[in-house]
Parts: structure tokens; C-alpha cells; sequence
């Protein structure tokens, strides 16, 4: 091949290549999702490579002796420290008193229960090897908003991560556990759970852990649950301070009641609903502050109460030992009670 001949074919190989680049470029220009797509899979490969480590398969169970183990509880949980501290739910360690984590580099390491919360089905448990533990930090959920992507990431029975993707939906929910407590602010999503993914984190785009998968609805597409990482972090301070979650305690049972409109107006109540007093339990701070059954209680703290969820939320945030205030009509009476509650038995 001589000089002139070389030169032509090298023509025609960037003719070619320039036609191929335009080509590229103008799929693209025709076609941004094509753009949007790769960059969507970048953010989650990076997250479940920085987070996927963390996330253990957890078996709980009983051991009997001269009878080895029996399995009971299966789940996916999330190493949270260095020094061990692994968070999962309530419901897959319950009463159990043998828990085994699984790493997703193999290895089982025996786990200990350091405190459990049913009420908000979220457990720390902690295994004593820390040699080369990888670990997710807890992030915020405040700022969450709906549209925003969300990666679920589990380890159901050691089947390393298991990964699904989605958008939250709302950060307003609440859900109702089998104790009757209200759990507010739950983060709905659309990221799939499976089966055995209870316990693992839910992650944003940056890799920070912004909520703990609890639950999905049965039946239905595209609907699971997760506690938000700001309750969370409540949750795990009082189980590494206290072994449980120490929560303010009246000593009532009620139930919602409609209150007449003339009483309401007549005694500046600014709701037509309350709770009415159905049980007060001998020697609790209901007890010891009069109040008495039959009582409307209208307010507390000057907050009004429409519902026994409402009381709820208050002795959540209220500190224990610390006195309010309890606006209550007995009969045609408008009265103020000051009651301390105590830490709930």
C-alpha cells in the first residue's frame, strides 16, 4: 500500500468514526432518557456498593438444650456502627434467645439482643467481632420528599443484597401496630419488599440510611412501609441507654366521644371531640391527679385532644416525672388537672 493509498483508508476510518460519534449524539439528543437512565443506574450501583456490605440476613430462634437450635424469626438488618450494633425489627428477634447475623463475606457471627421496641417493631442487636465490619450511618428524614428515589436493600435468608428501587410516595402515613399504638409519620414507598428484607435500610441516592423497611401490604403493588430514620434515632439512644424505650404513662383506657355543640360553646372548648374517661387504674398519675371515669378530657398541656391517638403523640414528646396540664369537662364543668406522668410499666 503506498503513501496516498494509506492516507484514503485513514480518511475513511475518521469519515466512519465522526458518522458513529454524530450518529451517538443524535440517538441522544433524541432520546435524554437515555441519559437520565444511566445516570439513575451510577446512583444506585454506588449506593448498593457503599451500603450492600452492611446489610446482614438475620435467623432468630430458640436453643433447647440437648435439643440444638429451633429456627424462628428470619430478616435482613443494617450494621450501624463499627463496634457491632446491628438494627433490625422487633418481630424478627422477639423473645428469641439465639440470633445468628449473616455477613454478606460469609461469615455467621453469633448476635446478643440488646433491646427491642414492639411498640415501633425496631431491635439493636450486637455481635463481638468487629474485625473488618462495614457499616451504614443513620441519615435524616425530615427532608424527604415525595418523587424521591429510594433503594430497599435486604438479606433475606443469605442471599446476599437483594435490591429494589422506587419513589417516596408520602412521609405523612401512620400505621397501626398490633398493640393498638399509633406510629407516625411513616415513609410510604413504591420499592418492593420481599419477603425477608423486614429490618433492612432504606437508602436515598446519597447512600445515607433514611429509614428501616417494616412492613408491606399483601395483595397490594407497589406499597411498603418504612419508620423514618429520625424516629429511629430516637429508638436506638433509649435502647442503648436504657435497654428499652421509656414512654410516658397516664393510667387511663378511653374512647372517642362527641361533645355537645351548646356545652363546647358554652365552655370555650375548642373542639366538638374529646376522649371520655372509660378506666382510670388505681395508684397511677391519673388516679392521683382526680381524674375520674367519665371525665372528658378536651386538652392537655393546652393541646387540644380529639382522639386517644392524640394522647398518644403528647406522651411520646413529654418528658417523664415532668407535670402538665389536663383540661377535662366533668359533667357542665370546665376543670384544670395537673397530672406527672410516670415512665409506662
Amino acid at each position: 500500500m503506498n503513501r496516498d493509498d494509506a492516507h484514503l483508508t485513514l480518511l475513511a476510518d475518521v469519515s466512519r468514526a465522526s458518522g458513529q460519534s454524530s450518529a451517538a449524539q443524535g440517538e441522544s439528543s433524541q432520546n435524554p432518557d437515555a441519559e437520565l437512565l444511566d445516570a439513575y443506574s451510577r446512583a444506585v450501583i454506588g449506593v448498593v456498593e457503599r451500603v450492600g456490605p452492611a446489610v446482614v440476613s438475620i435467623q432468630a430462634g430458640w436453643r433447647l438444650r440437648g435439643r440444638g437450635v429451633h429456627r424462628g424469626g428470619a430478616g435482613s438488618g443494617v450494621i450501624i456502627a463499627p463496634d457491632g450494633y446491628i438494627l433490625t425489627n422487633s418481630h424478627v428477634v422477639h423473645e428469641a434467645n439465639h440470633v445468628e447475623a449473616t455477613l454478606t463475606d460469609g461469615r455467621d457471627l453469633e448476635a446478643n439482643l440488646v433491646g427491642e421496641d414492639p411498640a415501633l417493631d425496631l431491635a439493636v442487636i450486637r455481635v463481638q467481632e468487629t474485625v473488618r465490619l462495614p457499616y451504614a450511618g443513620l441519615g435524616e428524614s425530615a427532608s424527604l420528599r415525595a418523587g424521591q428515589l429510594v433503594i430497599a436493600i435486604g438479606n433475606p435468608l443469605g442471599f446476599q443484597s437483594t435490591v429494589s428501587t422506587g419513589v417516596v410516595s408520602s412521609t405523612g402515613r401512620f400505621w397501626r401496630t398490633e398493640e393498638g399504638r399509633l406510629i407516625d409519620n411513616i415513609i410510604q414507598h413504591t420499592a418492593p419488599l420481599n419477603p425477608g428484607n423486614s429490618g433492612g435500610p432504606l437508602v436515598d441516592s446519597q447512600g445515607r440510611v433514611v429509614g428501616i423497611n417494616t412492613a408491606m401490604i399483601l395483595g397490594a403493588q407497589g406499597i411498603s412501609f418504612a419508620i423514618p430514620a429520625d424516629t429511629v434515632t430516637w429508638v436506638v439512644s433509649q435502647l442503648l441507654q436504657y435497654g428499652r424505650v421509656r414512654r410516658a404513662y397516664l393510667g387511663i383506657a378511653g374512647r372517642p366521644l362527641r361533645v355537645d355543640r351548646r356545652l363546647a360553646q358554652f365552655l370555650q372548648v375548642a373542639s366538638e371531640r374529646a376522649v371520655e374517661v372509660m378506666v382510670v387504674e388505681f395508684g397511677t398519675p391519673a388516679d392521683r391527679a382526680g381524674l375520674r371515669e367519665g371525665d372528658l378530657i378536651v386538652a392537655v398541656n393546652g393541646r387540644a385532644v380529639t382522639s386517644i391517638d392524640d394522647v398518644h403523640r403528647f406522651l411520646a414528646e413529654w418528658p417523664i416525672a415532668h407535670s402538665t396540664t389536663l383540661t377535662i369537662i366533668r359533667g357542665t364543668e370546665r376543670l384544670e388537672l395537673t397530672i406527672v406522668p410516670t415512665e409506662a410499666p
